[in-house]
C-alpha cells in the first residue's frame, strides 16, 4: 500500500487507488452533466464547418458562418494591451518602478504566449458554443549551479551515494505559458454559479514519450488496469488522438491538490499540492460563457435561437436551386413510335441540356394540352415560384439578423455624405447589441492577463524581471556600496581641511564631491531588492491589471489622438495660468505642481511624462521658495553709483592723504621737540661742569 500512497509535504496521504476511483465518478458524473449541451455543441460545429452532408452541402444557405464571420471582427479584433496602474496614483518611486516592470513583463509575454491566437480561439468557440477558456502554467529551465569550487578541493561522492544529495541548480529561463483548451476538453463541477465550483479539469492529450517523461510510472499502471489511448469519437478526433493517451489534470479547491488520471484508468496517477499559490486557486480565469441563465452554467449557444429559421432557409434555398435548374428552354415536337412519360421524365432531368425534345405519340401529348405545333415549356409560373421563395428566404434572413444583432451592425453602417453627427449615432446604435459580447471578452482577457501577472509577481527572479523589461535597477548592496564611497570622499574633505588647519596654512573652501551621473541617477532609483519586496507580498501589492478599452475591438485611432490632445491642452492651458499666478505669489508654485500632477495621473496618456513632471516640478518649487537675489540697478544708477563709488574713493584717497600728513608733521614735531630736550641737556651739562663760572 505504500508504494500506491502519495504523501504530501504537509503530511497528508493518499491512496492512489482510491483517489482514482473517486475522480473517475466525478468526471464521469460532469461529463453525463454537460452532454446536452457537448452533443448540441458538435452539430453546431458541423454545421458551421458544412459537414453535415457532404452531398446537400452545396444547397444550403452559410448563415451560421456569415453571422460569425461578422460578429467576429466586432466583439475582438486585437491583441489585449495590458495597463498595470497603482491602486493610488501619488508620488511612490517603488510602486512606479514595479508597475512599470510588471506591465513591461505581462506585454512580452502576451507576444511569447501568442495570446491573440488564443483570444481568437476563445472568441469562436465563445460564439459558437458559449463558452472559450485557456489555461496558464509557470515553466523555467535549470541548470547545474556553479560553486566555484576547485576539482582538486571538491568533495568525493561515495558510490553508495552517502555523500551524494540534489545537485544545485538555477534558473537559466522562466516563463507563463497559456495554453488553448477546446470547449470539449475543459470540465468543471456542476454549479448555478462560478464562484460555487469546487475543481476544474481539463483533458490533455500526451504522447507515449510525453507520458513517459511526466509520469515515469504511470505506464505501469495503464497496462495494469488495460488502459490506453482514446481514439476519440469521430474521425476527426481518433486522427488527432492516434498514439496519444488523454489525461486529465483536475485542481480540487476543497482538498487543496492537483490530481492527474487517465482516461480510463481507476489509479490515480499523481496527486500533489497545487504548483501555485494563486488567489484564486484555479490556473484558468472564469470562461467567457455566452447566454447563461441562474440555474446553471450550462450555456446555450446563440444558434439555438434561430435554428428553426436556418432550416426553413435551407429548405427554401433547396427548393430554389431545384427550381432554377428547371428554368431551362425546352421545346417539343413530335416523332416516332414511343411512349410519352418517358420522353417528358428524359427531358426534364437537371443534367440534360437538350433544347429539341422530340415527342413520341404526338396526338396523345396534344390531347392533354399541347397545340398541333412545336410546343415550349411554360417558364413563367416557375420564375414566379422562385420570386416568391426569394422573397420569404430574405425575411426568413431579416428575422434571423434582428435575432442575432446583425441587423444592428448593418443599420450602424455609414456613408460619406453623411454629417458627422448621424454617423456618431449610428455607430453608437450599431454597437449596442454586442456591448455585452465584447465586455464579455474583455473581461476574459483582463483576468486572463491578471492571472499571468500573479504568476509573474510571485515567481519570477529580479533578474529575469529586468532582463524581460529592459530596466535595470541598483541591488541594495550597489546603492549601499555607492554611499560609502560618497560618504569616505567626505571624510576625506574634511580630514584635508583640518591637516591644513594643523600646519597653520588657510583651510580650503569647503567643498561637496560630485558624484558622477550615472551614480547620482542609480541614487535616485529605487533598488530591485524594494521591488521584488512590494510584488512578493500579496497584501501591499495593491495593482490594477486593465485592458485598454479599445484594444480588444476594432481600434480607433481618433480615440487616441483626442486623449493625447485633451491632455496636451490640459498642460498648455494649465501652465499659462500657473505661470501668471507664480510670478505674483510664489509661495503657490508647490501647490500649482502638485496640482499638476493631480491631473497628469488620471491620463494614460501622462504616464510617460509623470516621472519627468515630478522632476521638473521639485526643481521649479525649489526655485521659487528660495531667496531672491536683489534687482539689477537701472543704467542710470548704474552711472549713479559709479559716481558715488569714485567719489568715495576719492574722499577716501583724500583722508589718506591727510592722515599721513599728520602724521609726518606729528613725527617732524616729535623730533623737534626731542631735540630741543636734548640741546637743554647739554646746554645744562655744561653749566653743571663750571662752576667758578656760577660763583
Amino acid at each position: 500500500m505504500d508504494d500506491e500512497a502519495t504523501t504530501l509535504p504537509g503530511g497528508e496521504k493518499y491512496d492512489l487507488a482510491k483517489v482514482g476511483a473517486h475522480w473517475q465518478q466525478e468526471i464521469e458524473r460532469a461529463q453525463r452533466y454537460f452532454k446536452s449541451w457537448v452533443d448540441r455543441c458538435t452539430k453546431i460545429e458541423k454545421i458551421y464547418l458544412q459537414q453535415n452532408d457532404q452531398q446537400s452541402a452545396k444547397r444550403r444557405f452559410p448563415m451560421l458562418w456569415a453571422n460569425i464571420s461578422v460578429l467576429q471582427p466586432a466583439v475582438y479584433a486585437r491583441v489585449p494591451q495590458p495597463v498595470v496602474e497603482r491602486r493610488f496614483k501619488d508620488s511612490q518611486p517603488v510602486a512606479r518602478m514595479a508597475s512599470e516592470l510588471v506591465e513591461r513583463n505581462l506585454a512580452f509575454t502576451a507576444d511569447d504566449a501568442d495570446l491573440d491566437s488564443l483570444m481568437r480561439a476563445v472568441r469562436d468557440d465563445f460564439l459558437l458554443c458559449a463558452r472559450g477558456t485557456v489555461w496558464l502554467r509557470y515553466e523555467a529551465d535549470f541548470e547545474p549551479l556553479d560553486i566555484g569550487v576547485e576539482p582538486s578541493n571538491a568533495p568525493a561522492l561515495d558510490m553508495e551515494g552517502d555523500n551524494s544529495g540534489p545537485t544545485p541548480e538555477q534558473i537559466t529561463d522562466e516563463r507563463v505559458c497559456m495554453d488553448y483548451v477546446h470547449w470539449s476538453d475543459f470540465l468543471h463541477s456542476p454549479a448555478r454559479r462560478w464562484k460555487d465550483v469546487t475543481w476544474v479539469a481539463r483533458r490533455v492529450p500526451m504522447t507515449d514519450e510525453e507520458f513517459d517523461k511526466r509520469f515515469p510510472e504511470g505506464r505501469a499502471s495503464l497496462a495494469a488496469n488495460g488502459a490506453g489511448s482514446n481514439h476519440g469519437t469521430n474521425q476527426t478526433e481518433r486522427a488527432q488522438n492516434e498514439g496519444k493517451t488523454n489525461v486529465w489534470e483536475i485542481w480540487c479547491k476543497t482538498e487543496d491538490y492537483t490530481v492527474w488520471i487517465a482516461d480510463g484508468c481507476p489509479t490515480a496517477l499523481e496527486v500533489s499540492e497545487p504548483p501555485l499559490k494563486l488567489k484564486g486557486f484555479w490556473p484558468c480565469p472564469r470562461p467567457a460563457f455566452g447566454t447563461l441563465s441562474t440555474s446553471s452554467l450550462i450555456p446555450v449557444p446563440d444558434y439555438v435561437y434561430y435554428q428553426g429559421q436556418c432550416d426553413e432557409i435551407d429548405l427554401l434555398t433547396k427548393r430554389i436551386n431545384k427550381l432554377t435548374d428547371q428554368l431551362r428552354l425546352k421545346i417539343f415536337y413530335p416523332s416516332g413510335d414511343g411512349s410519352v412519360s418517358p420522353a417528358i421524365e428524359k427531358a426534364m432531368r437537371p443534367e440534360n441540356d437538350t433544347v429539341m425534345v422530340p415527342i413520341p405519340e404526338w396526338s396523345a401529348f396534344t390531347d392533354k394540352g399541347g397545340s398541333n405545333a412545336i410546343v415550349t415549356l411554360p417558364i413563367d409560373d416557375v420564375q414566379k415560384v422562385i420570386v416568391a421563395c426569394i422573397e420569404a428566404r430574405k425575411q426568413l434572413i431579416e428575422d434571423v439578423y434582428q435575432i442575432t444583432g446583425i441587423s444592428d451592425i448593418v443599420r450602424g453602417d455609414t456613408q460619406a455624405s453623411e454629417t458627422a453627427t448621424a454617423q456618431r449615432i449610428k455607430s453608437q446604435w450599431g454597437s449596442i447589441r454586442i456591448r455585452d459580447r465584447q465586455s464579455e471578452l474583455a473581461r476574459f482577457a483582463r483576468d486572463t492577463v491578471a492571472l499571468a501577472g500573479e504568476i509573474i509577481c510571485d515567481q519570477f527572479q529580479p533578474e529575469t524581471l529586468m532582463l524581460v523589461s529592459g530596466i535595470q535597477l541598483p541591488t541594495m548592496q550597489q546603492k549601499q556600496m555607492a554611499q560609502m564611497q560618497m560618504q569616505q570622499a567626505q571624510m576625506g574633505a574634511q580630514q584635508a581641511a583640518m591637516r591644513a588647519q594643523q600646519m597653520g596654512q588657510p583651510a580650503p573652501p569647503a567643498q561637496h564631491p560630485q558624484m558622477p551621473p550615472e551614480v547620482q541617477k542609480m541614487m535616485e532609483q529605487p533598488t530591485i531588492d524594494e521591488v521584488t519586496q512590494l510584488l512578493r507580498n500579496d497584501s501591499i501589492r495593491g495593482f490594477r491589471i486593465d485592458i485598454e478599452t479599445d484594444s480588444t475591438i476594432e481600434p480607433d485611432e481618433d480615440a487616441e489622438k483626442q486623449r493625447r490632445m485633451e491632455f496636451v491642452q490640459m498642460v498648455g492651458g494649465f501652465m499659462q495660468q500657473a505661470g501668471a499666478i507664480a510670478q505674483q505669489t510664489p509661495m503657490l508654485v508647490p501647490v500649482m505642481v502638485e496640482t499638476l500632477l493631480f491631473a497628469a495621473r488620471g491620463f494614460r496618456a501622462g504616464r510617460q511624462l509623470e516621472n519627468t513632471l515630478e522632476q521638473v516640478g521639485a526643481q521649479l518649487a525649489q526655485t521659487a521658495t528660495a531667496p531672491k537675489p536683489p534687482p539689477e540697478p537701472t543704467p542710470e544708477q548704474m552711472i549713479d553709483l559709479k559716481t558715488t563709488q569714485v567719489k568715495a574713493q576719492a574722499e577716501a584717497m583724500k583722508a589718506q592723504t591727510g592722515l599721513a600728513q599728520a602724521q609726518v608733521e606729528q613725527r617732524t614735531t616729535i623730533e623737534q621737540a626731542r631735540s630741543d630736550m636734548a640741546a637743554r641737556a647739554m646746554e645744562q651739562a655744561r653749566n653743571q661742569q663750571q662752576p667758578g663760572a656760577m660763583q
